[in-house]
């Protein structure tokens, strides 16, 4: 059994997947209102058309949840510490795995180490790589990362969470597969605010490359492999998030492109990487100057001619 502790989009996505293979899920979210209505209804508002199947049991109580040993966090990144911090249990031996994408503000670091940090009895791992929630959901084939340190406990996460549909690639390089997903995020909301201001596709694939230059450099001075990056969780999710409506981050950069007012209550992981990234920068004197323009555009300290301006007034260098 499978307990996931987030019921939006994506967790509740990832519950529909496994239980229609036949794998029982436990389904927390912490709005008990919502949850007995979706454990009557069976019908996310997040997922509309999606029927979820027998084998979800869905509980506001997180200790229900949490007592199995595997565990899939998919909360917003700024919420991790938080929810690990509200599982009283020590969950010795427990297989964490994160499903959500970002740096934690507070502490500067991925949410491996937020998980070691705040259960360090517990195993952790990180799922991510280009996916939409309701492709999950659809049962349309996807493909992701799924990254641990510990090589035989990723083969056995990874074996037990595929699905006909949802394909696992396995690595060991956790700090890759999470700053490829954290960072691409980033990239997606100037590729947004590119295309809502106007300035076209060829500005799109320029931000893209020299961004996915970015992520390379910062993960390569953390230590991680460069096909790491190359990969599902890295080039695979910036082509994804750079170039759909679907994704939160990139909707985000088109409001701001436009001038246009953003759904507050929508998350937007990447404006608050951005903030992360950019610290994290200057603490190690590494030059990520498209992280820094989204940081300034998203924080409102910054419009988009300025970030502009900014980026094609950078001296020119070889590729």
């Amino acid at each position: 059994m499978i307990g996931i502790l987030g019921a939006g989009a994506f967790g509740t996505a990832l519950a529909v997947a496994l239980a229609r293979e036949g794998t029982p899920v436990t389904l927390w979210g912490r709005d008990p209102e919502a949850m007995a209505q979706l454990a009557t209804t069976r019908l996310s508002p997040h997922l509309p058309g999606v029927e979820l199947p027998a084998g979800i049991a869905v509980t506001p109580e997180l200790a229900q949840a949490a007592q199995h040993r595997t565990l899939l966090l998919a909360v917003p990144m700024q919420s991790l510490s938080d929810l690990l911090g509200a599982l009283d249990a020590p969950l010795d031996g427990a297989r964490l795995v994160a499903c959500c994408k970002g740096i934690d503000l507070a502490t500067g670091t991925g949410p491996s180490k937020v998980i070691t940090r705040a259960k360090p009895q517990a195993l952790p791992a990180v799922l991510t790589g280009p996916s939409f929630a309701a492709d999950i959901a659809r049962g349309l084939p996807t493909a992701l990362t799924l990254a641990c340190a510990d090589a035989q406990a990723g083969h056995d996460l990874q074996h037990q969470l595929s699905t006909r549909s949802l394909r696992l690639y396995r690595t060991t390089d956790v700090t890759g597969a999470e700053l490829g997903g954290a960072l691409k995020n980033v990239i997606a909301i100037a590729c947004g605010a590119c295309i809502g201001a106007g300035l076209g596709d060829s500005a799109r694939a320029a931000l893209m490359t020299r961004g996915f230059a970015e992520m390379t450099r910062l993960a390569a001075h953390f230590g991680a492999r460069p096909e790491t990056l190359a990969g599902l969780s890295g080039l695979g999710d910036l082509a994804l998030t750079c170039t759909s409506d679907l994704s939160r981050n990139y909707r985000f950069g088109q409001a701001l492109g436009q001038g246009q007012a953003f759904d507050p209550r929508v998350t937007v992981e990447g404006a608050a990487t951005a903030r992360a990234v950019t610290q994290l920068a200057a603490r190690e004197g590494l030059s990520m100057p498209i992280s820094a323009v989204v940081a300034a555009l998203a924080a409102g300290e910054a419009t988009v001619s300025e970030a502009l301006d900014e980026l094609l007034s950078r001296p020119l260098k070889e590729e």
